[in-house]
């Protein structure tokens, strides 16, 4: 026992003054804690929401007054088209549509129910589900509104049909489906996970045993020992991203109505920024153990606050602002939008060129912080 409180007594000596690690065990957790019981927040709120309204009338006004009063649903875009929407969801720039023929208020004061048509992306199935669920609310409301109306001018009691009808349409994901919205999300967290740990305990590995300096007396170059030990990683990766794709497609069903050439393409785009990433912890940390702690440290953020499980709008505005500081949150995108939408380059190209500036900033200032500590 006395070894043992010996060794205790080492341990805790050598950890506080390690004040890396101390603030690794102690602050940082905290720090999550409290970012994240403020970004992570389960309830559905500002709803993106996009309009096609073809009657224009006062019932129809009235209907929309009541989304916007919801506090569910926050109005982006109104289009004069039906493709309006088709692009607006395509583009992932509204999560919901609604269309409003130009016949709505007619049907609505004549015996034909009036009908409206709602679009929902069901790329992410939780938030289509509760978003049909509220619109479903709201019209009910508005139904029975009216339905009173009615029955005060005519001085009856009882009930009517209600005068709406609705049509949801789910695009994407019919079937609401888990696994067609995780699967994409898991295989950009798989990229992130792999390169980013592998990446910066490969370099820590070397210092940690000394054959760092040995490949620095090397006729090696600085840029051609990062390429040999982050190139590996590159292909394993790839190989690992195949089979996962093929799991994903065969095994869970989920589709792929994109181009797997762009797909793989964006997908080394991102590469480089998750290796930046890694490289980057290798430069700041003095054990492979810290490495560890700092990578997880790195990952969370980046799980929590892409829109991977959680969605972005419904954080408040200072974290949905942070978002875009997140790699994986242009990847997610991406990768969905290839596999569940079908969309190119043509939609995709904010992201991929936001995750290309990111990757050149991160990567470059990860090679230039290396060099120094080898020079």
């Amino acid at each position: 026992m006395i070894r043992i409180l010996s060794m205790i007594r080492k341990e805790f000596i050598q950890v506080l003054r390690d004040r890396r690690m101390l603030v690794l065990l102690l602050i940082i957790p905290i720090a999550q804690l409290i970012i994240f019981g403020y970004a992570i927040n389960l309830d559905i709120k500002n709803i993106r929401l996009g309009l096609l309204d073809s009657d224009r009338s006062y019932y129809s006004r009235d209907l929309l007054r009541d989304f916007l009063n919801s506090g569910y649903f926050v109005l982006v875009s109104r289009v004069e088209k039906p493709g309006g929407l088709s692009r607006l969801l395509d583009g992932g720039k509204i999560s919901v549509g609604i269309n409003i023929p130009a016949d709505f208020t007619r049907d609505l004061l004549g015996f034909p129910p009036a009908k409206i048509q709602f679009l929902l992306d069901g790329c992410d199935n939780n938030t289509a589900q509760i978003s049909l669920a509220y619109a479903t609310k709201i019209t009910q409301a508005f139904n029975e509104n009216l339905t009173g109306q009615r029955l005060n001018l005519k001085g009856k009691s009882g009930s009517l049909a209600y005068p709406i009808t609705i049509e949801p349409r789910i695009w994407y994901n019919p079937d609401l489906k888990s696994a067609v919205f995780m699967i994409p999300g898991m295989l950009c967290l798989l990229l992130l996970m792999v390169t980013m740990i592998s990446s910066s305990l490969s370099l820590v590995r070397e210092r940690e045993s000394g054959t760092i300096e040995q490949l620095l007396v090397s006729p090696l170059r600085v840029y051609e020992i990062l390429l040999g030990k982050l190139l590996p990683f590159v292909i394993i990766v790839y190989v690992e991203l195949i089979l996962a794709v093929t799991v994903g497609c065969c095994w869970f069903g989920v589709p792929i109505r994109g181009n797997l050439v762009v797909f793989f393409f964006l997908s080394g785009i991102f590469l480089m920024t998750s290796l930046g990433l890694g490289l980057f912890i290798s430069t700041i940390s003095r054990s492979q153990e810290q490495a560890m702690m700092t990578a997880f440290f790195f990952m969370l953020p980046n799980m929590w606050l892409s829109g991977f499980v959680f969605p972005i709008d419904s954080m408040p505005p200072f974290f949905q602002a942070v978002t875009y500081l997140i790699p994986l949150r242009y990847i997610i995108s991406i990768v969905r939008g290839i596999f569940l939408k079908g969309v190119g380059i043509t939609v995709l190209w904010p992201d991929a060129l936001a995750l290309l500036i990111m990757g050149l900033l991160v990567f470059g200032l990860s090679v230039l912080r290396f060099r120094r500590q080898v020079a």
